[in-house]
């Protein structure tokens, strides 16, 4: 190494003992909180799998089947989850794909619940939306062993680290799509609003929010995607679903195993994706 380099490496900027010495504070201090929040989340989703898995799978699978026709009114769609959910039974994996399940529409829901009022504010506030992109990027581009560390070390082992994870990893999706909607509705609506007395309130419900819905919906979509892509990393900090026959196939390179979890995985993924569609509502 030449002697420029050499000194600037020895004159290191601590920036790991930093994060390890604010991460230690927040342990030393708020234990209480997190351990709290972790045993709540785990009460409220393994509540959830206990409720769905006392429902015979079939039925389930039916009850699901029902759901997609009236969400987007198509038979075929409503068949294709049918089989697909069937086909998870015969493999032998439902009980973790319901926990997938809830796991993923917790996240996304929380995704959204962050994402959506965050995008809004961004559309009507450009200086908070700019101090918001570094914020995005670094959440959308930071690999994910990286928070995983201290997301475990605050929470522990179990499904709350697993839902926290996967929320960081999607809810900047959300927060840019409603950006992008709300921004891209046409100024002669917005217009069209104030001529006739809107609010500001009145004009997000009634003018900005149905204007942006197409792209709101289409990062909800993503985010449920995105969710899904972290079951594997979620099973590596105590998260329980697909992600563990997953793992258990890795590290016993079990070929068998991995392809009927991989392809369940696909499937919920599948189904998720055309239930979430808007553009449903007439006979198929």
């Amino acid at each position: 190494m030449d002697p420029l380099s050499a000194a600037i490496a020895d004159t290191k900027i601590p920036i790991g003992q930093w994060g390890k010495a604010f991460f230690t504070f927040l342990t030393d201090n708020f234990y209480f909180l997190f351990n709290s929040f972790s045993k709540s989340a785990a009460w409220l989703l393994d509540g959830l799998v206990d409720l769905i898995l006392a429902v015979p799978p079939v039925l389930t699978a039916l009850a699901f089947a029902a759901l997609a026709w009236r969400l987007q009114r198509s038979w075929k769609l409503a068949l294709g989850v049918l089989a697909g959910l069937l086909f998870i039974i015969n493999q032998g994996l439902w009980e973790e794909t319901v926990e997938t399940l809830v796991l993923v529409v917790a996240a996304a829901a929380a995704s959204m619940a962050i994402g959506v009022p965050l995008g809004i504010l961004c559309a009507h506030r450009e200086r908070l939306w700019r101090m918001m992109q570094p914020v995005l990027d670094l959440m959308q581009t930071l690999p994910t062993f990286v928070y995983l560390i201290p997301v475990l070390i605050m929470f522990g082992l179990g499904p709350a680290p697993g839902l926290i994870v996967t929320v960081i990893f999607a809810a900047p999706t959300p927060i840019r799509l409603t950006y992008l909607g709300v921004k891209s509705v046409p100024t002669p609506m917005i217009e069209a609003g104030l001529a006739f007395g809107a609010t500001p309130r009145q004009l997000l419900w009634k003018v900005e929010l149905p204007a942006a819905l197409p792209t709101i919906m289409a990062g909800l979509t993503q985010c449920i995607m995105l969710s899904l892509s972290m079951v594997v990393i979620a099973a590596l900090i105590g998260a329980n679903g697909l992600g563990k026959p997953v793992v258990r196939a890795l590290n016993s390179v079990n070929i068998p195993l991995g392809l009927e979890a991989g392809l369940s995985i696909v499937i919920l993924a599948i189904i998720l994706d055309r239930m979430s569609r808007i553009g449903g509502g007439q006979a198929k």
